[in-house]
């Protein structure tokens, strides 16, 4: 009788009962980043292989129960949407977008993160999960926009590390090169003041990070090129 739709009953003369069906279809956005930083690692692997097999796993995921996957490139000269979809052929999609690994070493654009994220915001009107898989370097202007994503949306922020980013490694004189500005620069290694100077600037960007993450509130996980990254995920995730 609860249920017994009253409208409806009284315009046929027929009793018609609601039912309730709970939606469970979850739309799951992916933004990636495939800046030419990315392509960078010193340990196990690099930190596009980790950001690769991360989405893979989300993907995964995203698509069990009816859910739907939505994917988004940001860091190339050329960004790639991919609107949500579900089934077995989406995950071949992302997959093909995936095997064309990282934009090629040059100039990119800086305030792709931030342009992915607004579009997700204007594209998704309903709850849904957000993922951004990035190394975060470079521009800073992504946090605003990570904030109104994340008043609709769950959002998970995925950032991937490698050990030589944090601590810099006794080389020697090493020549460096920024693969997004091109810019090249000679660092003696072997000086112990400039690679505690490194560790310490280091240690205020991943804080400074973090407290922007918090703040948007955004669930923090970070992955290493070194070690098991799968079961880092697998733990957040769970």
């Amino acid at each position: 009788m609860r249920h017994l739709d009253p409208s409806a009953s009284a315009r046929t003369g027929v009793p018609h009962v609601r039912l309730h069906v709970p939606e469970r279809a979850l739309t799951t956005w992916v933004i990636l980043d495939v800046s030419p930083s990315m392509a960078f690692g010193t340990a196990d692997r690099l930190k596009s292989d980790v950001a690769e097999g991360a989405v893979r796993v989300v993907s995964q995921l995203a698509v069990r129960r009816g859910g739907r996957l939505a994917l988004l490139t940001c860091g190339a000269p050329k960004d790639r949407v991919l609107p949500p979809r579900g089934g077995r052929r989406t995950i071949a999609r992302v997959g093909r977008v995936l095997d064309e690994g990282v934009a090629p070493d040059g100039p990119v654009d800086t305030g792709g993160l931030s342009r992915a994220l607004w579009r997700v915001r204007r594209a998704a009107s309903h709850h849904g999960l957000v993922v951004v898989v990035s190394d975060f370097r470079g521009a800073s202007d992504w946090q605003r926009a990570l904030r109104a994503v994340a008043i609709r949306h769950a959002v998970i922020a995925i950032s991937i590390v490698d050990p030589a980013e944090v601590r810099l490694p006794d080389a020697g004189v090493v020549v460096m090169r920024d693969p997004e500005s091109g810019a090249v620069t000679e660092v003696d290694t072997s000086s112990s003041a400039l690679r505690e100077r490194f560790f310490e600037a280091e240690r205020a960007r991943r804080d400074a990070l973090r407290g922007d993450l918090r703040r948007a509130g955004a669930r923090h996980v970070e992955l290493s090129t070194r070690g098991d990254w799968v079961r880092t995920l697998a733990e957040e995730l769970r």
